[in-house]
């Protein structure tokens, strides 16, 4: 929820080294991070959730599932008002990853902290930047590990698919 947002903030100030530009991207992106608050809030306060983390299997798919819908469209709409942009190829990238943990989930609970926490690594084009982004990377897989929230394997799997998917953030 902090990381991703983080970054692209960053990145949009790198590239425009203004803070009126890079503004605008940070509101949006945090609009999504309150509607995915907002969503996992209630889905516990109407007791379908133990927990907002959704880590129980139903709850995940549940989460998934709104995630990808959220995603899809936050990547129409930016594509509709800015076309083919960085943030519009961050946000479809990020539905691959959510799409990637619906298909994966009979076999792993990729962690999408971790995923969202590596693909940010790539997204300032900043070394500095990307060296403080890998530490806090470090830092979530630490925490979801220590919480119990997922195993080694979804862990490096979440990692690999934030990688992956921030590889091709700086290809396309």
């Amino acid at each position: 929820m902090l990381v991703m947002p983080l970054a692209a903030w960053l990145a949009t100030r790198n590239r425009h080294a203004d803070a009126a530009t890079a503004s605008p991207v940070l509101a949006a992106i945090a609009a999504l991070g309150l509607l995915v608050l907002a969503y996992s809030a209630s889905r516990v306060r109407g007791g379908h959730w133990q927990h907002v983390d959704a880590s129980a299997p139903g709850e995940r798919r549940g989460l998934n599932v709104f995630l990808l819908g959220l995603f899809v469209l936050a990547a129409a709409l930016a594509a509709w008002l800015s076309g083919h942009s960085p943030i519009t190829i961050a946000l479809l990238l990020a539905a691959a990853v959510i799409l990637l943990a619906l298909l994966t989930a009979a076999w792993c609970k990729l962690s999408l902290h971790v995923a969202f926490a590596c693909f940010a690594i790539f997204v300032p084009g900043n070394l500095a930047v990307a060296a403080g982004m890998a530490i806090l990377a470090i830092a979530v897989a630490w925490s979801r590990r220590v919480l119990g929230r997922h195993d080694r394997r979804d862990i490096l799997v979440g990692a690999l698919a934030g990688i992956v998917a921030g590889i091709l953030f700086q290809t396309l």
